[in-house]
This record gives C-alpha cells, sequence and structure tokens, in this order.
C-alpha cells in the first residue's frame, strides 16, 4: 500500500512539473512598443486594460509581465527591432514591409502580429497661400515622424504619386522634416518658422484644424481609400518559439478593438489621460468615432503598400500576398 501510495505521489508530482513546464516554456515578459496618436489606440487599451496579460493568462501562460516602451518613427522602431530590445512593435505598414524585405531569411527576420488601424492622414498646412500640392516650394517644409520610410513619409509619396504620376513619386521628399507627431503638432499650432506643413494623423490632425489659420490640402483617402496604414509585428524567431502568446496577443486585439466599438466614452477616457492629450474628452470620442476610422486586427489593403514599394525601388522582395506577411494564427480570416 505505502510503495503504491508513494508511485501514485511521484506519477502526480512529474504530471504536475511537466504541466508547470509546458505552460511555462514560453516567455514571461514580454516588450511591447506604441507610438503617438490614435493610430495605436488598440495598444492603449490593451495596456490600461491589462489585456494582454488576461488572454495569456486563459491560454495557460501564468502570470507574464508586459513592459511597454513609447516609441515613433519607422527607422526607429526597426533599428530597435534588429538590436533586440523589443518583442512586439506598433509600426506603419512601410516601415515593416521595408524590414521584412530587407531581413527576409536572416536572423532579423520579421512577422506581422495583427493589424492596428486604418485611419486617414492629413496634410496640414498653416500656410494661407497653399492651396494644394502644387503650390509647395522647395524651401517649404513638412514635418513626420521619419523621412522616407515612416508610414507618413511613404504615404505622401503614394498620394504625390496619385496627383503627379508615379514618376515623380518622391517629387516632395527634399521638403520632409523628422519630427515626432506631437512636436509637428506643437510647431504648426504655434506657426513656429521652418515648419509650415505637418503630415498629420488623428488626433493631432482634426485638432489641427480646429484652428481657423490651419486648414488641409490633401488626405491619405484619397489615395489609398480603405487600407490598414498601422501594424503589429515581431522577430519572426519569437512568433515560432512563443506561438501561445501571440494568440493571447491576438485575442487582446480583438479584444481591445471590440472596447473600442462598444465604450467610446471610457477610450477617450483612458486615450486623454495616458496620452497627456490637451483635448476634452468628448471631443477626443467624437474623433475616435469618425466614420473614417477603423480597427481591426486583420490587415487590409496590405498589397497596395507592397506594390507601390516594390515598384518603386524601396523593397526589393515583394511578397506574394498578405498571408506571407502575417503569422499562420490569422490565415483563416479574410484580410488583403
Amino acid at each position: 500500500m505505502l510503495v503504491t501510495l508513494r508511485n501514485t505521489v511521484c506519477t502526480t508530482l512529474v504530471i504536475f512539473l511537466a504541466a508547470c513546464s509546458t505552460a511555462f516554456a514560453e516567455a514571461q515578459t514580454v516588450r511591447v512598443s506604441r507610438g503617438y496618436g490614435i493610430t495605436h489606440l488598440p495598444l492603449y487599451v490593451i495596456e490600461h486594460e491589462k489585456l494582454f496579460e488576461k488572454h495569456a493568462k486563459a491560454a495557460g501562460l501564468g502570470d507574464i509581465t508586459v513592459t511597454w516602451r513609447e516609441l515613433d518613427g519607422g527607422g526607429n522602431l526597426n533599428d530597435a527591432m534588429i538590436a533586440g530590445t523589443l518583442d512586439i512593435a506598433s509600426v506603419g505598414i512601410p516601415a515593416f514591409l521595408t524590414l521584412w524585405s530587407k531581413a527576409r531569411g536572416t536572423p532579423n527576420e520579421v512577422i506581422g502580429v495583427g493589424a492596428v488601424c486604418g485611419v486617414p492622414f492629413h496634410l496640414n498646412t498653416n500656410n494661407p497661400q497653399i492651396q494644394s500640392m502644387k503650390d509647395i516650394a522647395p524651401s517649404d517644409r513638412i514635418a513626420l515622424p521619419g523621412i522616407k520610410v515612416s508610414l507618413g513619409a511613404v504615404v505622401l509619396q503614394m498620394m504625390v504619386a496619385k496627383e503627379f504620376g508615379e514618376e515623380n513619386y518622391a517629387r516632395l521628399d527634399p521638403m520632409t522634416v523628422t519630427m515626432l507627431h506631437p512636436d509637428a503638432f506643437a510647431a504648426v499650432m504655434s506657426g513656429t518658422p521652418g515648419v509650415s506643413f505637418h503630415m498629420a494623423s488623428p488626433p493631432f490632425a482634426q485638432i489641427e484644424l480646429k484652428n481657423d489659420k490651419i486648414r488641409s490640402i490633401a488626405n491619405s483617402r484619397e489615395a489609398l481609400g480603405d487600407a490598414s496604414l498601422m501594424t503589429t509585428y515581431a522577430p519572426k524567431r519569437f512568433t515560432d518559439a512563443n506561438p501561445k502568446l501571440v494568440g493571447a496577443f491576438i485575442a487582446a486585439l480583438d479584444e481591445a478593438n471590440a472596447f473600442i466599438a462598444e465604450k467610446l466614452d471610457a477610450t477617450a477616457a483612458l486615450y486623454v489621460k495616458a496620452a497627456k492629450v490637451k483635448a476634452p474628452e468628448a471631443e477626443m470620442r467624437d474623433i475616435i468615432a469618425d466614420k473614417d476610422n477603423s480597427f481591426s486586427t486583420v490587415p487590409s489593403g496590405t498589397m497596395k503598400f507592397a506594390d507601390f514599394m516594390h515598384r518603386v525601388g524601396s523593397i526589393k522582395t515583394k511578397p506574394a500576398d498578405w498571408k506571407e506577411l502575417y503569422v499562420p494564427q490569422l490565415h483563416g480570416r479574410t484580410g488583403s
């Protein structure tokens, strides 16, 4: 009897230890970044509501630690990803495609985890003499988070290509300067000499346009239609080693998007507080609820960017379709 009891206890202990080993085989600390503006809104919700932690626990991964970093600009994010200081990052589709193409087949290979949003960018100016992009002079300066590879920079190129022909897609590149959205917002609103344009994302674009001295002369919807502009991505080695964590993060994105749709007041309140935006919560609610904004985990219009960037030589390798760019956990959904 004693031997049987001992064997039972040992067997139970082995099973328990094996279960623990399986549950905790994946990373227990995850480093995630988000940038500025409601282009990153689902990430703000995930952080505030601790949704990543919630879904990781539900997946049997125990209590994970999520550390958040505020970082913007495609080049900065790609550098951080290559340096190994981030596990999951929120970035513009162009920067993601740039690193995906460059690092494909290397130890630095990256892959998309889930889309974040599709929102319009506005090319805003405080110069009363400007009526359209045709009026922008070589001496003008357009502020955006990063030249050439950032989301704003490539969206601007696509807008220019539509206006002046694809062979002229880089016509305004020499006029662009690197400036984070909060700084560009402050510069355009105050009339700081040297910067009279902001390639602005929500909510900066809408708040700027409440100023009588600022106008939008073009917006991204005219060139792109409805497309995901932001995505999350990660080192492929991380997603391969942590499939349950990836599933938990996707579930967190899904729940964050549902939260935004169903709880606009709460979403506006947490965003205003977390982002330290100097705007009333009611105004922010209206900006978030704008019909041109969409928040979805499923990528849309990704190939519009890939096709354009490949044609103009910004990326050497073009994906066959959107599924080549994203983790298998999303392949059962209808994307593009």
